[in-house]
C-alpha cells in the first residue's frame, strides 16, 4: 500500500466508521487504485456499525457447507470477513453487467473538492473492479448528448484495464441525453443482464420513462445511481454571484438567500419525478452526494442484488409448489 492510499484511509470520515472520505480518495490519481481502496474499505466495513450483521449473500457466492470441496473456498473473503464462502462456477452466475456513465459537462461541477464526474467514474470503476474479481463480465457505455464510447461486457483483465482507461477520458460534449444511451443499449445487448445507469439526471425526463419501460420489457435488470453535489440539493451557498450553466453557458445572477426556497421546491419536484420513474418500473434508485463515501454505493448495489435474488428464489419456489 503506497503513501497516498494510507493517507486516504486515515482521512476517512468519522461519521462512516473509517470509510474513505471522497476528497482524500480523489487525491489518488490512479483510478484502478481508487477502486481497490473502495472495495477494500467495503470489506473492512462489513463488521462496523451501523452495518454490523449485514448479510453478504452475493449472487456470486454461496455459504460453505459440509462436504464442499475446500479448494473452492474464497480465501480473500475468509481473511477479510472471517466467513467461509464458496465461489460459484461461471455457469451458476453468468452475470453480465453494463455500466452507463454520464460524461456531460454538468458532471464537471464540484463545490467541495470532488466533481460529480470524478465521483461517478470512481463509482463505475469500483463496480467494475468488484464484479471482475468475482469473475463476471463488465461492459461500459459513456454518453453526454450522444453516446461516446461503448465496450461490450467481457471478463478479461485486459478488458478491465481498457474500461478504466475509457473512464479516465475527459468530458467532450455539453448537454445530457439520457434516452440515447438507453435506446442504444436496448439494440446492442440482446441477452438479459444488469444495467447500471450513473448520472446526475439533471436533464429533461419526459422521454426517459418509455426507454426504461422497454428495458424492463426486454428482461434487463436496471439500477440507477443519481450522483449530485451537496450544493445542488439545497442551494446552500450564501453569497450572491453570477451562475453559469455548464451545459448551455448561459449566465444568471442569483442571490441564494432569496432564491433558496423556490429552488428547493423545484429541485424536490425533479428528484421526486426521478424516484417515481424508477419505482414505476421496479428499478432500484440510489441518490448519492459527492461527500458520501463510495463504500455506501457498494453496499446499496449488493443489497439491491440480494433483494432481487431472494425475490427470484421466492418466485421459483412458488412455481415449483404450484406444479
Amino acid at each position: 500500500m503506497d503513501t497516498k492510499e494510507r493517507e486516504g484511509r486515515r482521512e476517512g470520515g468519522s461519521d462512516h466508521r473509517g470509510f474513505v472520505d471522497p476528497r482524500a480518495l480523489m487525491r489518488i490519481g490512479n483510478l484502478e487504485l481508487r477502486a481497490r481502496v473502495v472495495v477494500e474499505g467495503f470489506w473492512n466495513g462489513l463488521h462496523r456499525s451501523p452495518y454490523h450483521g449485514f448479510s453478504v449473500e452475493f449472487t456470486e457466492y454461496r455459504p460453505y457447507s459440509a462436504g464442499d470441496d475446500p479448494r473452492y473456498l474464497d480465501w480473500r473473503v475468509l481473511a477479510r470477513t472471517d466467513r467461509t464462502y464458496i465461489k460459484k462456477f461461471e455457469d451458476e452466475t453468468n452475470l453480465r453487467c453494463h455500466l452507463l456513465v454520464d460524461r456531460s459537462r454538468s458532471m464537471d461541477y464540484g463545490s467541495a473538492g470532488v466533481t460529480k464526474g470524478d465521483y461517478a467514474s470512481t463509482l463505475a470503476a469500483t463496480l467494475a473492479h468488484f464484479l471482475h474479481r468475482q469473475g463476471d463480465a463488465v461492459g461500459l457505455m459513456t454518453f453526454d448528448e450522444k453516446v461516446r464510447d461503448y465496450l461490450p461486457a467481457r471478463g478479461r483483465a485486459t478488458h478491465l484495464r481498457q474500461l478504466l482507461l475509457t473512464l479516465e477520458k475527459p468530458t467532450q460534449g455539453l448537454a445530457t441525453d439520457l434516452v440515447a444511451p438507453l435506446d442504444q443499449m436496448i439494440g446492442l445487448v440482446r441477452k438479459r443482464g444488469l444495467l447500471v445507469l450513473i448520472s446526475d439526471f439533471l436533464a429533461p425526463l419526459d422521454r426517459v420513462e418509455s426507454s426504461l419501460h422497454t428495458l424492463s420489457a426486454c428482461g434487463h435488470e436496471t439500477l440507477v445511481f443519481q450522483v449530485l453535489d451537496p450544493a445542488e440539493t439545497s442551494l446552500s451557498l450564501e453569497t450572491p454571484a453570477m451562475f453559469e450553466d455548464m451545459e448551455t453557458s448561459q449566465t444568471l445572477f442569483v442571490d441564494p438567500v432569496v432564491a433558496r426556497a423556490a429552488y428547493r421546491e423545484r429541485f424536490a419536484a425533479h428528484a421526486a419525478e426521478v424516484q417515481r420513474l424508477c419505482e414505476h418500473r421496479g428499478i432500484a434508485h440510489t441518490l448519492l452526494t459527492t461527500d458520501q463515501p463510495l463504500e455506501l454505493a457498494l453496499f446499496a448495489f449488493l443489497q439491491t442484488r440480494q433483494r432481487r435474488t431472494r425475490t427470484k428464489r421466492a418466485f421459483s419456489a412458488a412455481g415449483a409448489a404450484r406444479s
